[in-house]
């Protein structure tokens, strides 16, 4: 009896092979070129606290203050895909409800504007693209994909110089678990500023250089593991003047133990966190598990099937010449 192939067998092995070759395809080619930090960005963050704030028209701290940070992230869609980088510009406002809402920035109690510029797949800055200002470390506005459990170098504009974060375990925001980590930066001298002298304790002087000074009391970021989001963040800023040369602080500008995301500010995070985790575990453990488990067993089949055929009788030489006869 002799076998033939049928096209099922065919069908069925050639699927199992594709769904094999395309399983580590999904895992080391496909994923790695998804995890790239996004150009197309439009994304605004909230952080509200209370605390003390410099007010320029009574000439002195003002405590117990709503205090609010409104971050906001564009991309440059164009100089990021004419360099290949992230471009990103961003808008940073303090604000205190009198200034609030703020139709123009320069209204705020502070305000700076930055233009960041990053590597797409690493996180790591790149110096390029009228970068401002110049930043150093591994994690700014988000932390790199595949967040490890380890201390993190992570950039303070406000220091111009970075600080370590230190890797404290898991926490969950608004019911999504990612890794926290935190830190601080003792008082630092950042600059100075030209003031009236009676600001800093020495009224015989019209005008003095005052130092500036900067500390934040606490520093907790909650990143997504998987995207280096952050889904959460808290800070204690510290803004003083001290007269030229002083050991003590003269003038509060700014100062609250913490200020955090809001509410609102987390859902959103979490829920872009969400989604954009989702992705890439789908292109990078679900579909290459399915496509091997499937490649798998249709290759099995198709094997088997093509192995044992379609059977064909054969007829005898005998009954075909009794059939002539």
């Amino acid at each position: 009896m002799r076998r033939s192939v049928t096209p099922l067998s065919l069908v069925l092995l050639g699927l199992g092979v594709f769904l094999l070759v395309l399983a580590p395809l999904l895992a080391w080619y496909v994923e790695p070129r998804a995890q790239r930090t996004p150009v197309d960005i439009d994304s605004t963050t909230v952080f509200t606290g209370t605390g003390s704030y410099f007010d320029t028209k009574e000439i002195e701290t003002v405590d117990d203050t709503r205090i609010t940070i409104t971050r906001q992230v564009r991309g440059d869609v164009a100089d990021s895909e004419k360099s290949g980088r992230a471009v990103w510009d961003v808008s940073t406002s303090v604000d205190t409800d009198a200034s609030l809402p703020a139709a123009d920035p320069h209204d705020a109690l502070q305000w700076s504007t930055e233009r960041w510029v990053t590597d797409r797949k690493s996180n790591a800055p790149v110096h390029c693209c009228d970068e401002t200002p110049y930043f150093e470390g591994e994690a700014y506005l988000k932390f790199p994909f595949d967040v490890q459990k380890r201390s993190y170098v992570w950039w303070d504009n406000t220091l111009g110089s970075t600080v370590t974060l230190a890797y404290r375990g898991t926490k969950r925001i608004q019911g999504y678990e990612g890794l926290r980590f935190t830190g601080r930066v003792p008082a630092t001298q950042t600059g100075t500023r030209l003031v009236p002298g009676s600001i800093v304790g020495e009224p015989d002087r019209g005008q003095v250089l005052a130092e500036e000074w900067y500390a934040n009391h606490g520093i907790e970021l909650v990143a997504d593991q998987r995207t280096g989001r952050i889904i959460y963040a808290a800070i204690g800023p510290r803004k003083t003047l001290r007269a030229p040369g002083g050991e003590k602080d003269a003038a509060v500008l700014l100062d609250s133990r913490r200020v955090a995301f809001t509410e609102r500010t987390q859902k959103e995070q979490v829920e872009l966190a969400d989604a954009d985790s989702g992705r890439l575990r789908l292109v990078g453990t679900t579909l290459p598990i399915g496509a091997g488990v499937a490649g798998f067993l249709l290759t099995a089949l198709g094997v088997v099937l093509v192995v044992r055929g379609r059977p064909h009788p054969e007829t005898s030489e005998s009954s075909q010449q009794t059939l002539t006869m």
